[in-house]
């Protein structure tokens, strides 16, 4: 009588491991592809949100630079400036990288993986 009892709890006992073990790996799976989508989806709307700016930044500049060309009667030089303007702001923000890209991205990523 208790050998049946124990085989019945042993058994009962592996049935509920195995269903613990299951739900576990079918839950970590979801979090997985919940943690993965979300990357997936921000990156694709900030590559969307960039390529919106960039086109506005692109007529933006041409008539900035068509502008400051008439003002000095010679279209390449505001050309020049236009383009020596994005260089200094390519230095600059290659100086500061750390605070403006890496904290920024690294911030944004942890509130999605840890705050869930």
């Amino acid at each position: 009588m208790a050998f049946e009892e124990l085989n019945e709890n042993t058994e009962r006992f592996h049935e509920d491991a195995k269903s613990f073990l299951e739900n576990t790996v079918a839950y970590y799976k979801l979090k997985v592809f919940k943690l993965a989508m979300l990357s997936i989806t921000l990156i694709f709307k900030m590559l969307l949100v960039g390529l919106c700016l960039s086109v506005f930044l692109l007529f933006c500049s041409l008539a900035a630079a068509f502008a400051i060309g008439n003002a000095l009667k010679d279209d390449s030089l505001g050309f020049l400036i236009i383009g020596g303007l994005y260089l200094l702001f390519t230095v600059l923000i290659y100086s500061f990288r750390k605070q403006l890209v890496e904290g920024p991205i690294l911030r944004m990523f942890s509130k999605i993986f840890f705050n869930d």
